[in-house]
């Protein structure tokens, strides 16, 4: 089997690749994990790291995720990765995501910053929902074919939590935390990530971090608004030219993930997400052998199938989320998607 470690003459870069970025390098080192070892459990090549914008399938970058965490157990088993990763972080990492967040006035500015540049390393949608109380970010990911694993969505809000403590210079701590759980977690993990955050980790769908607005606002010691400034154009030419050398069924399909939870699915809000007219995106569709409706199915088949398979959600949520007026209509889709029901494929007869 041949794989794909890095976009190669005629290939066009993925909108649901996952970018490693040199970065990465430091990251380990300072963490005191070496690359050589991850690498290898990984079966990937040896100078990843010091490649330029290399990006990975969702399988490869997860399996990369899964060996990090193996090397880190294998140097401490009490010590998850994501906390032994947190221990070393420091504002002298020049990461991307770091850097951006760090330039932020606060955390609630950093989190809409990386939320709009999020692609550039991996297919997820950042949420933040703000009241006067409290604030909610959810992070979900775009290919729910292969659902990352737990140390990733666990990397991801340690990430958040430790950035606000460094560029606050304040203990903050999130109101409520959680990821989908699985019964191999060690109990002593539990403990780490209850001490490490601050509250237990709950089990939940999406992964959440709660915190009070008023933390969230809180003024970030490391802002820096000249430099954002002078930072800004580059990432946003490494956003259009992701978009441009995407498929447009990638692209199409990144844009319904987004669109979906509002309802807003229409071609032709589609179209006005991505810069293009009906015509054009119809013509593009059409040239990579599909459609607009049946890249639209394919997304709600494959979310629907998700959601019934590895949450709680009622029929009636899950046809919200995919943006059907009513549970019955998501009934009939489903069966001409599926020919089964989604209540045979909860029981697991399907």
């Amino acid at each position: 089997m041949t794989k794909t470690h890095a976009p190669a003459a005629g290939r066009s870069i993925s909108a649901l690749d996952y970018a490693v970025w040199p970065g990465w390098r430091l990251l380990m080192q300072d963490a005191g994990l070496a690359a050589p070892p991850i690498l290898r459990r990984a079966e990937l090549p040896g100078d990843l790291f010091a490649r330029d914008q290399v990006r990975l399938t969702s399988a490869e970058f997860f399996k990369l995720w899964e060996a990090i965490e193996a090397e880190a157990r294998s140097l401490d088993a009490a010590l998850p990765a994501p906390l032994r990763i947190a221990q070393a972080m420091t504002s002298d990492w020049f990461d991307p995501e770091l850097f951006a967040a760090l330039c932020s006035a606060n955390l609630g500015n950093a989190i809409e910053r990386i939320g709009k540049y999020v692609r550039l390393i991996a297919p997820m949608v950042i949420t933040l929902d703000r009241t006067p109380v409290q604030t909610t970010l959810t992070i979900d990911f775009l290919d729910q074919t292969k659902p990352p694993p737990n140390v990733f969505s666990a990397f991801k809000l340690v990430f958040f939590v430790q950035l606000a403590r460094l560029a606050t210079r304040t203990a903050m701590k999130p109101l409520k935390v959680g990821w989908p759980l699985t019964d191999d977690v060690p109990e002593t993990d539990a403990g780490l990530y209850r001490e490490f955050f601050g509250v237990p980790v709950e089990n939940m769908v999406l992964g959440t971090l709660v915190f009070d607005t008023a933390d969230v606002e809180r003024p970030f010691l490391t802002e820096n608004h000249k430099i954002w400034l002078f930072f800004e154009p580059s990432l946003r030419q490494r956003l259009a030219d992701l978009d441009r050398t995407a498929s447009m069924v990638e692209r199409v399909r990144s844009a319904l993930l987004e669109a979906l939870p509002a309802g807003d699915v229409s071609m032709q809000s589609v179209s006005k997400r991505l810069g293009v007219g009906t015509r054009t995106l119809q013509r593009r569709l059409h040239e990579e052998g599909t459609s607009f409706q049946q890249t639209l199915d394919n997304v709600r088949s494959s979310l629907a199938e998700h959601y019934l398979r590895k949450t709680m959600m009622s029929s009636a949520e899950i046809a919200l989320l995919l943006g059907f007026e009513d549970g019955n209509s998501f009934v009939r889709a489903f069966r001409g998607w599926t020919g089964t029901t989604p209540l045979a494929v909860r029981r697991g007869t399907a």
